[in-house]
């Protein structure tokens, strides 16, 4: 038949003539034709003549011949007609055994002038082979413990021809113990397996004779069978198994012998002798098989033996036995089927044919940097070369011709992150497997000025302690500029300010290059405790960047200020010393007077201490000082044998390192109760309005109570019973001696820094900034008007004591400071201790 005929429109068969034409004159041409093998001598072919645009006359002037590469005679030319026949029979099988395309070459020469052209004859395939088992007797040993569904795999049958021809499907004569299963090997033909669908009894069937049965495709169909002799074993109770019953093994031709192909998993659930196994190739097994490959009995592994050539089979299917050695032995089957590969022989080449180097950091994206020529000797898939770049760079090859490429910058840069890229090009071709050719571009990003110095931390806290020498270092500031060169070298300098009425260069400079802080003079923490400041940071790059850092200069307190005593007020005397008139009536524990003094220093260095002098001859002091307070009490009752006129000398020390101290002279006089001056019409108008002031309190007082809930004032009240439950000392909590409670905020710690109020109660040794005064009239005086003006002041002291000793005055704190009145009663308490201080 011919595939290839000039036909249809007149048209189309002038173009066909032009393109004879053309081809006569370059010599050379080719037509395909087909037909069936075993076609009967002289069946006709073709007009091979007509078809190569000859004429019939000039066949045999132009000695026309056909020459065959390698098929003989098998077809012929008459050169009368110029049709081609064939001449002897065509044996598909025998010209080109089991390959799928089968045809003939020819040759056909004419001269004056030369003209070679080429002609190619299909040679379809005919269903003349029968399927082929190659033995008659298939023998399988079959244990009878064998499980149901247990698997065998049999020797499948051949088929010369090939497509529809050669596919076989097979069938098993009936029988009660085996059933057929077919198994698909990916384009290889079908596989057929028995599978024992009845448990075996040897007793019974020691021996079982099936017939298997392969049917072919074709028009008309042939059969082939073989007989399968089953033998019923007994004993040994499990096979071997390997753990896939068929093996795909991919390798590629050419392989070294040794190579090992696969390593074979077989178990078997046996024990002692029965578990040991033994590799070997099944019966089915050709000898060509057996040479190209061995077999490690013990092992199961399967190495290369002989050469390995695609060209000469593609596929090689091996059968593997795996026996153990039990008695009887028993056997699992298992197949690899091994794939051979065709080996790609060529790499492909790459040259890099020129480069703009360095590369600016800020190039932009598309900026191209390099070219790159790729090539490959190969043909076909294994000549198509594709490139590619060393993954996540910022840059990528973009193809501008065939094998041509350029190397652009494909994102942003950044010298500071990465300075130098080392890419790899790898050109890889599309053989199976592929071959590739690597080729390395080094690449460096020049620095452009693009980061500005950078501190490590924004702000830095920088401790120096006062009266330091002028010039000292007292810290040093450092920032990284990530850039290279000029535009990484930084310089540092003052951001300038005020600091009060002075300049900041004026108490501090930094170094320009080192980044040293120096102190210009001596700071003052009495005058300034904070020094805030900027340092800039600059680079020399163009144009500049820059950035800033705050330093917080704490300057610390040193002892370098001695106590300062204060006047008392309402007392004579200057700031060193204190004049006072005491009752001789007073029992232990009166309050008499108090030292006030404050320490401009900070901290310890101002926390205050007083200690009581001897006295001159060694005299015990009827007096006695608070720690803390500076408070004057009587440490007993006074006597007549104690002296008139008393001189103490108080020391006020700080808790400095060393400690500074002042000296305070009190002065008191001992009065008898006759003695006591009469009360002013100003004291009068201070105790009427201390009772007035009072009035008021006790009203607030009441609200307060109210508002609160009766858990909080029964909490409050349990807490104040257990404060006044200890036993009497003489301090405010102390029975049947009233006092008056004045508050004060002088002489303490934190009066000094004038930032919190302390409060302390009156147990133990004094500790309070609330002064005690008993009023200077003996009990039971009364005289006249001045008389009931005491004794009303007094049951106004003693109710304040009350209040003192009980709940009032916590409770009045915690609850007004909850109602927005605690400043008022500040003022309440302040004035109370006016006109009782003016008044005592």
């Amino acid at each position: 038949m011919l595939v290839y005929r000039p036909s249809g429109p007149r048209a189309w068969r002038l173009l066909l003539m032009i393109l004879f034409v053309a081809a006569w004159k370059a010599g050379s041409g080719q037509v395909h034709y087909s037909v069936p093998e075993e076609a009967k001598h002289g069946t006709f072919v073709g007009r091979i003549a007509q078809d190569l645009g000859l004429e019939l006359a000039e066949l045999v002037p132009r000695l026309f011949r056909v020459a065959s590469k390698g098929q003989g005679d098998l077809l012929e030319v008459n050169l009368q007609n110029g049709i081609l026949f064939v001449n002897s029979r065509i044996d598909r099988e025998e010209l080109c055994g089991r390959s799928a395309e089968c045809s003939i070459h020819l040759e056909v020469i004419v001269d004056r002038p030369l003209q070679v052209f080429h002609v190619e004859v299909e040679v379809k395939d005919i269903n003349d082979n029968p399927p082929v088992f190659s033995v008659s007797v298939q023998k399988l040993s079959i244990p009878e413990s064998r499980l149901l569904d247990s698997r065998f795999p049999l020797e499948g049958a051949s088929d010369a021809d090939v497509g529809e021809n050669a596919v076989l499907t097979y069938r098993l004569s009936p029988n009660e113990f085996f059933i057929l299963d077919i198994i698909n090997k990916k384009d290889k033909g079908k596989f057929p397996v028995l599978v024992l669908g009845k448990m075996l009894d040897r007793e019974e069937n020691p021996q079982l004779q099936l017939l298997l049965t392969a049917t072919d495709g074709g028009k008309p169909e042939y059969t082939g069978s073989v007989t399968l002799l089953i033998l019923v074993l007994d004993a040994n109770d499990n096979a071997p198994m390997c753990d896939r019953s068929v093996y795909e093994v991919k390798m590629y031709e050419n392989s070294a012998n040794q190579t090992l192909v696969i390593w074979l998993n077989a178990s078997d659930a046996d024990e002692g002798i029965n578990k040991e196994m033994i590799y070997s190739f099944s019966a089915l097994v050709p000898s060509s098989i057996r040479w190209k490959f061995l077999m490690n009995e013990k092992t199961g592994e399967i190495r290369v033996n002989d050469a390995i050539d695609f060209e000469e089979s593609t596929t090689y299917e091996i059968h593997v036995d795996v026996t153990d050695k039990g008695n009887p032995p028993m056997v699992g089957h298992c197949t690899v089927v091994v794939e051979i590969l065709d080996e790609n022989d060529n790499s492909p080449e790459v040259v890099i044919t020129s480069l703009a180097l360095p590369v600016q950091e800020d190039a932009q994206v598309g900026t191209v940097i390099a070219l790159i020529r790729v090539s490959d000797h190969d043909s076909g898939a294994n000549g198509q070369v594709a490139c590619s770049l060393t993954p996540h760079v910022p840059f990528k090859l973009v193809s501008t011709f065939k094998n041509y490429y350029s190397l652009v910058v494909d994102s942003a840069l950044d010298r500071e992150s990465v300075s130098d890229y080392t890419l790899v090009v790898t050109a890889r071709d599309g053989g199976s497997p592929s071959l590739w050719a690597t080729a390395s571009v080094s690449v460096e990003v020049a620095d452009v000025n693009d980061n500005a110095p950078a501190f490590a931390q924004p702000e830095y806290t920088v401790f120096v302690r006062e009266n330091n020498p002028p010039g000292c270092h007292i810290f040093t500031v450092s920032a990284r500029d990530a850039d290279a060169r000029e535009n990484a070298r930084v310089s540092y300098s003052l951001v300038e300010r005020r600091v009060g009425e002075r300049a900041l260069s004026s108490y501090v400079s930094v170094h320009a290059e080192s980044g040293k802080v120096y102190a210009l003079q001596p700071l003052d923490h009495e005058e300034l405790e904070l020094l805030q400041f900027q340092v800039s940071a600059r680079d020399a790059g163009v144009p500049p960047l820059g950035s800033n850092v705050t330093l917080q200069v704490f300057v610390l307190d040193e002892n370098d200020n001695a106590p300062a005593l204060l006047p008392l007020p309402g007392a004579g005397g200057g700031a060193g010393a204190v004049s006072e008139l005491v009752w001789r009536s007073v029992g232990a524990g009166h309050v008499v007077a108090k030292v006030r003094a404050v320490d401009a220093d900070s901290g310890y260095n101002a926390w205050l201490s007083y200690e009581l002098q001897p006295a001159a001859g060694g005299a015990r002091s009827p007096f006695r000082v608070a720690l803390y307070t500076g408070e004057i009490s009587t440490t007993r009752s006074l006597d007549e044998a104690d002296s008139p006129r008393q001189r103490l000398l108080v020391l006020v020390k700080d808790h400095g390192e060393p400690a500074l101290t002042a000296t305070a002279t009190v002065l008191l006089s001992l009065v008898e109760s006759g003695q006591a001056p009469k009360a002013s019409s100003r004291a009068l108008a201070g105790a009427a309005g201390a009772e007035a002031a009072l009035v008021d309190v006790n009203v607030y007082l009441i609200v307060a109570i109210c508002a609160v809930s009766s858990l909080l004032v029964l909490t409050l009240l349990l807490y104040t019973a257990l404060r006044c439950s200890a036993p009497p000392t003489g301090g405010a909590c102390a029975p049947g001696k009233p006092t008056l409670v004045c508050s004060s905020a002088v002489g303490s710690w934190s009066y000094s820094q004038q930032r919190r109020q302390r409060v302390c109660s009156g147990e133990g040794a004094p500790k309070t900034d609330l002064m005690a005064f008993s009023p200077s009239v003996p009990p039971g005086s009364s005289s006249g008007d001045s008389g009931e003006q005491r004794d009303i002041f007094r049951n106004d002291c003693t109710l304040l004591t009350i209040q003192a000793q009980g709940v009032a005055l916590y409770l009045v704190e915690i609850v007004l400071s909850w109602v927005g009145l605690i400043g008022q009663e500040r003022l309440v308490q302040k004035k109370r201790l006016h006109h009782a201080e003016r008044y005592c």
